[in-house]
C-alpha cells in the first residue's frame, strides 16, 4: 500500500479531525488551561479514541451499531451527558491556578471514553470505512490502516487546536476575559451535541 493510496483517507480524517466540535474545543480549553505539555494525556485518549473506534468500524463492529437503533440512542445519551457535564467544569472555571473545577487536566481515560460515546466519531469512521473499503484486501488489514490514520491525524488536527488554546490563553489578562472565554467554549461544548442528535 503506497503513500499516495492513502492519500485521499489522510485528507478525509484532516478535515473530519480538524474542523470544530467537542474533541476540538476540550483541545482548546485544555490549552489555554495548562498549556500544551500537561494537555497531551487528553489530545492522545482522543486520537487513540477515534483510532480505536475507526479500526472497530472498519472491522465491522460499526454495522452492528448502525443494525441497533436502540444501541445508538443509549451512547447518544451518556455522550451528550458527559459533553454536558465537561461544559459545566469549563464554564465554573476560573483563570488558571486559581482554583475551580478545572484544577488539572482531563486524562488519557476521558479522552478515549469521550470519543467511543461520541457518535460523530463512529458516523465519521463508518462512513470512511465504506468508501474506503477497498484500500487493504481483508477486514483485519483495513482496521489496521484505519485505526493508524485517523489516530495519528486527529493527534495532528486536535494538537493545533491546543496551541491555538495556549496561545489564546497567553493573551487573556483578567478573570472577567477568562469567564467569557471559559463561557464560549462551554457554549460551544454543548452545542456541539446538536449534530449527535440529526439523522
Amino acid at each position: 500500500m503506497t503513500i499516495e493510496a492513502l492519500l485521499p483517507l489522510i485528507l478525509f480524517a484532516l478535515v473530519s479531525t480538524i474542523t470544530p466540535g467537542a474533541a476540538t474545543t476540550i483541545a482548546t480549553a485544555s490549552g489555554a488551561h495548562f498549556g500544551f505539555r500537561r494537555s497531551i494525556p487528553i489530545i492522545a485518549g482522543c486520537a487513540v479514541g477515534l483510532g480505536s473506534v475507526a479500526c472497530a468500524a472498519a472491522a465491522g463492529l460499526g454495522g452492528l451499531l448502525m443494525a441497533l437503533p436502540a444501541l445508538q440512542i443509549v451512547m447518544k445519551t451518556l455522550g451528550s451527558l458527559y459533553l454536558i457535564w465537561l461544559a459545566l467544569r469549563i464554564s465554573r472555571s476560573g483563570p488558571p491556578r486559581l482554583g475551580g473545577d478545572m484544577a488539572k487536566p482531563a486524562g488519557f481515560i476521558a479522552g478515549i471514553w469521550m470519543l467511543w460515546y461520541n457518535p460523530k466519531g463512529w458516523a465519521m469512521t463508518i462512513a470512511a470505512a465504506a468508501s474506503f473499503a477497498t484500500l487493504a484486501s481483508d477486514s483485519a488489514t483495513l482496521a489496521i490502516v484505519f485505526g493508524l490514520t485517523f489516530c495519528l491525524v486527529a493527534a495532528f488536527s486536535l494538537s493545533i487546536w491546543c496551541a491555538a488554546g495556549q496561545l489564546l490563553g497567553r493573551l487573556l489578562k483578567t478573570p472577567l476575559q477568562w469567564r467569557a472565554l471559559n463561557f464560549f467554549l462551554a457554549c460551544l461544548l454543548v452545542i456541539s451535541i446538536i449534530p449527535m442528535w440529526r439523522g
